[in-house]
Order: C-alpha cells, then structure tokens, then sequence
C-alpha cells in the first residue's frame, strides 16, 4: 500500500489551481497586456527557486458522492524563492479570480506571506493587480450581514516596513488596500499605460461625483509617478519593473539584522574625473548635470535614482561606492535652482528614513538656495513638509557625508546635515553659503535705505557688489567655518575612505529595528 492516490489527487487540484480563473478570462488578462500571476512570479524570481505555499488552498463545491462539483482557486499566489540567490517572500494577486477582491480569497494566505517575510527576516515583495484582497459588496451578500471594516495584518504590514526590505509593484488597475498595500513600501513601480492606482475606482468615481472617468484618467503612471509621488518609478513593461525590483534589493540587507551587502568592487578606489574641474560653470545662473556629477565620483554605472519625476528639485537613488552601497542625495539646480519645494521635502523624509532604516550611509551633493518661495509653495506648506525633512536629517543615525557643490542657503541649505554631528563634509571652491542669496538678502536687510535711495537701482548693485567680495569659501574656511574645500577630482577618493570606515561602523554597530522605524 502506499499514498499514491491522495498525492495524485493533490497534483490534480494543483493543475486546477494552475488553470486559475479560466481559459477564458486569462486569455482576457493576457490581452490587456498583463502576464498571469504565476508566469509574473517565475520572471521575477531566480529560475526554478519558487516553492508555493497554499497551492491547493481553493473553494470548493462537492456532488453528494464526493466528487468536485465546482473549483475555485484562492486569488493569491504566494510562496518563498530566491532573487540573485538570496531569499524573498513573494506574493501575487491573480485578476482572473474575482479581480483579486477580498471574495476571491482562502484563508488568509496573504497574512502568511507577510508574517513569514517578518518572521524570517527576508525581504517582501508584492505584485499586485486588482483590489489587492480589499473589500467588494459581494462578500456582503455571502455573510448576510454587513462588517466594521478594517485593514488585515496591517499591524504586520507596519512591522515589515521597519525590519526587512519591502517593494510593491502595481501590475494593473489597483484599487483600495490594494494601492494602499504598492504605496506600503519602500520602494514602487508602476507600468506606463498598463497600471493604474486609485484609491477607488471609475464606478465609484461616478457614484460618488456623477463623473465619467477613465482609469488611466484617474490614477495612470504620469499621475502618481510625475505628480502625487504615491509611486516612485514609472517603466515600458512588467519585466523591466522585475528587473528595477531586483536591482533596488541588490543595494539592500535582507534584514535591520544585517549589513547592506557589499560586493566585490570593479572601479579604481583613486579615480579623480578631471571633468569635475569644470562641471560646475562660473556663472552661478547657469545649470550643470546633477546625475553627472553623481556619475562621475560613485562606482560607475551603479546609481539608481527612485523618484526621478517627483520632487525634481531633489535626485535621490541607490548606488555603490568601492562596492559600498549608498544612498545618494543631489540637488538638481534645473529645477527651481534646487530649491526644496513641498514635494521635495517630502521626498527627501521617506529617502533619509530608507537609508536609516537599513543603515545605508549617506552622501550628499549640495546646491540648495533654500525652501522654494512664493504664493504657491506657501499654499503647499512647503515649510511644514521641508521641517518634517529635516526632523528625519536630524533623527537619522547612519554614517552622512555631505558635499557642498555650490550654494547652501537659509533653513533648508543648513538641514544638508545634523550640524551637532561630526560627520565629514567638503566643500568644493564653487561653494556658497548664507542665510540668504545676497540678491534677495539686500533687499530684505536694506529694503528702507533702497526706498529712500536717489537711484535705488545703483544703490542695490553697490550692496550686491559689496557683500559678493565676502562670498569667497577661503574666507569662511580661514574661520573653520567649513572644515576643508577641496579639489572635485578629489571627490571620489576622499568618499571612498568615508564610505569603507562607515561600513565598519554599520558592520560592528548594534543590529535591530529602530524605535522610530520607517513612515511611508
């Protein structure tokens, strides 16, 4: 005797589940441009690792002989597998099952894989498509009775976000705890013209303001990935949002309980890039590249911006210093001259709780005259937003670089570092610094002598004139109130010696979540 038959029946309910919610309706799915959950788990993971778990878990109707009357496969995927050899929990939604609602699920497969992602301590990744297990009317009618609604292991979802690495990629139109479950993350990805995140979607829309609205309309990529920075990328297709998945978990640590893992390095430790002599032009109005100035010092080839359409003012992405993964902060002088502005700051709050997180060590490219002015950044509370930014500068922990490439100006110009720190940091002989620009300075200090002035044009050109011979570096530096300018071509070699001794500190330092923890 053996089990032979119970395992045959087992692999028969497994192909049934394989069918998912039928030939026909995944023939619609693929249509629209979207790969079948499975077939997204297989690209994501390294070939051949996914071990499914619930693979059987389905509703299922019986004939009074015991036979299977009716099968329906749960509408979520999930199991454990490897991406570049290392550990993840990964979990799918699967649109041809009830369109991945609540009423579409068995048991509650969806906690397992996050508890078991928090448990063992290995990274979350989630491809959502559909309502992501939230709610539909339809469950109503099932249970004949109505529910106080609330939001399952999101006590986990929270715990996740402070302890491992956690992604979420929105691989379709994504609604309710579903969006709420891709913007749950520490970093996002979005599909241009296939995906689509809202809060609810076009029929509720109608309802709720008598509007007709597409779905594109209303929560495309060009939305949440260029305006609400609800989404932090934007790519063409599905396997190039697998690969920037798996590039982003490459800088990170499974876990708070281990180091960023350092890879063997490829770029020489002592490159001086004789283009950073001159990249920053003379005229302090004129533009320079910010991705170039990033490029040209970090290991070639190994920056990874997030958020590139958000909060353009300020870049920020991953990259590899002598092997060493960084978080890279740069202003971008294109826009708005660098000035940090309401979607800025808020940019920059969820980058520097990543980086503290998981103990990423910092460097910073600045060029910051300050938080952006004017009636509109008012109306944004752009102060309110840049002071919340700099409350995660000040409370963060991890080893802060800063390099003053030019202007370092006001309140938002001083938040470059946690001054009470004595982290390194350079200036280049471009660099600027004040309370204020001098153009808006002497108008603000002397605003009664202009006013009274015969030729308040001359008068203001000879206080400009005035206050720009004191502008020079050398003089602050004469004062220690800047601890060293330096050459740019010594950039890279001197980060590089920042970078190795951070990483022991990251090494050796204690291990755990951070009180604080991570605030999406």
């Amino acid at each position: 005797m053996s089990w032979k038959p119970e395992l045959e029946e087992i692999e028969g309910r497994r192909e049934r589940a394989r069918q998912m919610g039928g030939e026909e309706r995944v023939a619609r799915h693929v249509a629209a441009g979207r790969l079948p959950v499975r077939e997204r788990i297989d690209r994501m993971l390294d070939p051949g690792s996914f071990r499914e778990v619930g693979s059987i878990a389905s509703r299922v109707e019986y004939e009074e002989d015991g036979s299977i009357k009716s099968f329906t496969p749960s509408n979520f995927v999930t199991g454990r597998g490897s991406i570049d050899g290392r550990p993840v929990v990964i979990g799918g939604d699967d649109f041809s099952v009830r369109g991945g609602a609540a009423d579409g699920s068995v048991g509650n497969k969806m906690g397992w894989s996050e508890r078991t992602a928090l448990e063992l301590r290995i990274p979350m990744v989630r491809l959502v498509d559909g309502t992501g297990g939230g709610g539909s009317v339809k469950t109503t009618t099932e249970i004949m009775r109505s529910y106080v609604p609330f939001n399952p292991d999101w006590d986990i979802s929270v715990a996740l976000l402070s302890e491992v690495p956690v992604v979420g990629a929105a691989l379709g139109p994504v609604a309710g705890l579903g969006a709420a479950r891709v913007a749950a993350s520490h970093f996002s990805v979005m599909v241009r013209g296939i995906s689509q995140l809202f809060v609810a979607g076009p029929p509720v829309v109608y309802r709720a303001f008598g509007r007709q609205v597409e779905k594109e309309e209303l929560g495309g990529s060009h939305i949440h990935a260029h305006g609400s920075g609800a989404v932090d990328n934007e790519v063409d297709s599905e396997e190039e949002a697998f690969e920037e998945i798996r590039r982003f978990l490459s800088y990170l640590p499974a876990s708070v309980y281990e180091p960023p893992p350092r890879c063997e390095a490829e770029d020489d430790p002592e490159r001086r890039e004789e283009e950073l002599l001159s990249i920053i032009p003379r005229d302090r109005r004129k533009v320079y590249d910010a991705r170039r100035v990033v490029g040209l010092v970090v290991d070639r080839d190994s920056f990874f911006e997030m958020g590139r359409y958000f909060g353009r003012p300020l870049a920020t992405g991953l990259a590899r210093i002598d092997g060493i993964p960084v978080g890279v902060m740069a202003s971008d002088p294109r826009f708005a001259a660098g000035a940090i502005d309401a979607a800025a700051a808020e940019k920059m709050t969820r980058f520097v709780d990543l980086c503290d997180t998981f103990r990423l060590p910092v460097v910073n490219f600045v060029d910051n005259p300050g938080f952006l002015v004017g009636v509109e950044a008012e109306k944004r509370g752009t102060i309110r937003k840049g002071v919340r930014a700099l409350g995660a500068v000040y409370q963060a922990t991890t080893p802060w670089c800063s390099i003053i490439v030019r202007k370092a100006f006001g309140v938002a110009g001083a938040g470059h570092v946690n001054h009470t720190r004595s982290s390194p940091r350079y200036a280049w002989p471009s660099g600027e610094w004040g309370s204020l620009p001098i153009e808006g300075g002497v108008e603000a200090a002397y605003k009664r002598r202009l006013q009274a002035a015969a030729d308040p044009d001359a008068l203001r050109r000879e206080l400009e004139e005035k206050l720009a011979s004191l502008r020079d570096p050398i003089l602050t530096a004469e004062s220690f109130g800047v601890e060293e300018i330096i050459d740019p071509r010594e950039t890279r070699p001197l980060l590089v010696e920042f970078v190795r001794r951070a990483y022991e500190i990251v090494v050796n330092g204690a291990r755990g979540p951070k009180a604080r923890g991570f605030r999406p």
